[in-house]
């Protein structure tokens, strides 16, 4: 019997509350440990957090450049493929010495991407510390790619999405995505689209464009965290990336017209495999004052997740997709007899 997935796309309007989100009370901390903050004059925000936790540090380098950031058509996939470009190096580390000192530092790095920004981070030693910074500094402000280079990576990240299609549940989430949204960019995955994906080979220059708009002090965090003190830690950022010049580029993101009707879409699929059930549904926008967004992710993960009571360890698990913006997020409900790790 030929295997089939169906992707059965409920776009439902959720009202979005404006009922600002009450202060927290005196003397209670939502972290365990207390953070620093410091704004440089480039834009570059730095935070500190000492953990007390022995030797260790975490480097965390967020760029508020995610899929969403991609509003040119025929130009999307390029904030994850950053990803990969960003390992392959500068003038003064190239991709052979950069990991060269990540090995001798015993460091764990790599990197991911969202709708809404893209992560670097690493792990090391505390007395490593000033070396990473400054290795990172120089690639975040200097990098630099050969056309070969550039066409390697374009065709990995084809790759890549070819892997990734192979999944149902992957090719679902597509779907749903290019189903649920007009004119939003979340319309389209962190991947991007496939014949957009294809052409990428041949957007050396755009490449070059895309890093030099979002690549910037401004859309960039520093973020410390371990055997850290910020007047040890503060100094170190401003010596390494103070100098990084604030950028101009502003992308205006489309808004997302309101959902009239729910959608339903079919995902035929080659060979044999069990049915697939999707549900999403358009929720609350990302707010720093209203507590809708954050009171749906928490019950999200209780009545939906992976040790819900409703669903077993065995059963269902809920996704949804990251956002950071104004626009409504879609949730989804993979219904299934098995979980499915991402």
């Amino acid at each position: 019997m030929r295997g089939w997935a169906r992707a059965f796309v409920f776009l439902l309007s959720v009202p979005v509350m404006t009922q600002a989100a009450e202060p927290a009370a005196s003397g209670r901390d939502l972290l365990p440990f207390k953070a620093s903050s410091k704004t440089l004059p480039n834009g570059l925000e730095v935070i500190v957090v000492p953990t007390g936790f022995p030797n260790v540090v975490s480097l965390q380098i967020p760029v508020q450049t995610g899929s969403r950031n991609e509003v040119e058509a025929g130009k999307t996939g390029f904030a994850h493929f950053f990803e990969h470009m960003m390992f392959r190096g500068t003038k003064a580390y190239p991709p052979e010495k950069y990991q060269e000192v990540m090995t001798r530092a015993g460091a764990r790095t790599n990197a991911y991407t969202t709708d809404d920004y893209t992560n670097y981070h690493a792990t090391f030693a505390k007395e490593d510390l000033e070396t990473i910074l400054k290795v990172e500094a120089d690639r975040f402000q200097n990098l630099e790619y050969s056309e070969e280079g550039f066409k390697t990576e374009a065709r990995a990240v084809l790759g890549e999405y070819n892997k990734n299609s192979a999944n149902p549940i992957r090719k679902l989430q597509e779907v749903m995505r290019d189903h649920a949204f007009q004119a939003h960019p979340y319309k389209h995955t962190t991947m991007g689209f496939l014949k957009d994906i294809e052409n990428m080979p041949n957007e050396l220059e755009y490449s070059r464009r895309f890093f030099d708009r979002w690549y910037r002090p401004e859309h960039t965090a520093v973020i410390v965290a371990g055997d850290v003190r910020p007047e040890e830690v503060f100094p170190l950022v401003e010596k390494y990336w103070g100098a990084w010049k604030r950028g101009s580029f502003k992308a205006e993101i489309p808004a997302e017209p309101a959902p009239k009707a729910p959608v339903v879409a079919h995902v035929p699929w080659p060979t044999a495999t069990l049915p697939w059930v999707t549900v999403g549904f358009h929720g609350p926008a990302f707010s720093d004052t209203a507590k809708e967004m954050a009171s749906m992710d928490l019950l999200t993960a209780l009545v939906f997740g992976p040790t819900s009571d409703c669903t077993g360890a065995s059963s269902s698990r809920s996704r949804r997709s990251t956002t950071s913006s104004r626009t409504p997020p879609i949730r989804r409900i993979p219904i299934s007899s098995r979980p499915w790790r991402a």
